[in-house]
């Protein structure tokens, strides 16, 4: 049933995976459509194989964490179950300008509430962090970068405002932000930022369509870093390799997007890794591999190096 007006709600699960169609999850997927999500659960019970057919079926498309808004715009029954086509709004993309397009189970979503007037946000920068329902309980173990209203703060805990009550936040795994979106970050140089940042990812296995630092995709990667800077660029890399500003190889610095396409580079675009001084490139780079350093002198890539951009800057 397609909806006149779209309806804001927010996602009440860890980590909502987002489907090319209700159609699109197998049976092994279970974990990940229920609420709670059990994403660890949903990752442990896959092998290589089962990770490799996320993309080679077109089974994903993104994901979305916590407590962020998406615009739903028609929904379906299947198999007794609703799902809920969303938009995106944060998460860039040419296939629609109101942001990126998929599928959800209905179960995932929750209408949107309005955050306090003036209230900043807590955003969790530890690479995962559990929200409690009271001091003493925990309840659901959350993303790198999922960010929440903020009721009050206090020497050890921020009191937040969840999709599903009052919840809290440990003071030491998350700052205060004015907005959706940092600024004024302090870094000297915000591109080297961005590779310290990947850094704290190294050896985290790669994920199709992940959006979370329990999975992340190569374009997944080089947003999140991006964003935690208060940078929002494109969700997808071919997406990415239009904007920004583009780079000359001679004067590449760390934090420069570097995209390789097929036909050594005058093909489709097909990946992107951050640039890290020295001729090194951090990327997160298939299904088969994790979050790594690689010399761009010897890399396998290497001859399909088409475009750099800056966004940092």
């Amino acid at each position: 049933m397609s909806i006149s007006m779209p309806k804001r709600m927010t996602v009440v699960v860890s980590v909502a995976t987002v489907w090319t169609k209700p159609e699109s999850p197998r049976p092994m997927d279970e974990p990940a459509l229920k609420h709670p999500a059990r994403i660890r659960e949903w990752l442990g019970r896959m092998t290589l194989n089962d990770k490799l057919d996320l993309c080679i079926a077109n089974r994903v498309q993104t994901q979305i964490l916590y407590g962020s808004v998406v615009l739903v715009v028609e929904e379906v029954m299947k198999e007794g179950e609703g799902w809920s086509k969303v938009l995106i709004p944060q998460q860039g993309t040419r296939k629609d300008a109101l942001g990126y397009p998929g599928w959800v189970p209905s179960c995932q979503l929750v209408a949107a509430k309005e955050a306090p007037v003036g209230s900043k946000r807590a955003e969790v920068i530890a690479d995962k962090a559990w929200l409690y329902k009271n001091p003493t309980e925990r309840s659901i173990e959350l993303s790198y970068l999922t960010s929440l209203p903020v009721l009050e703060a206090t020497e050890q805990w921020v009191r937040v405002q969840t999709p599903e009550g009052v919840g809290y936040l440990s003071v030491d795994d998350v700052r205060l932000i004015d907005g959706l979106l940092a600024s004024g970050v302090g870094e000297a140089h915000i591109g080297r930022g961005i590779v310290e940042q990947g850094r704290r990812f190294l050896d985290l296995p790669y994920l199709w369509g992940g959006m979370s630092s329990f999975g992340y995709d190569c374009s997944g990667f080089a947003y999140a870093m991006h964003k935690y800077f208060g940078i929002l660029i494109p969700r997808d890399a071919s997406d990415q390799a239009k904007q920004g500003t583009f780079v000359e190889k001679e004067q590449l610095e760390p934090g420069d997007l570097l995209f390789f396409a097929h036909e050594e580079g005058k093909g489709a675009i097909h990946h992107v890794g951050i640039y890290a001084g020295d001729n090194l490139m951090i990327h997160s780079p298939e299904t088969i591999k994790s979050i790594e350093i690689v010399d761009l002198s010897t890399m396998n890539l290497a001859k399909e190096h088409c475009v750099s951009r800056r966004y940092w800057k």
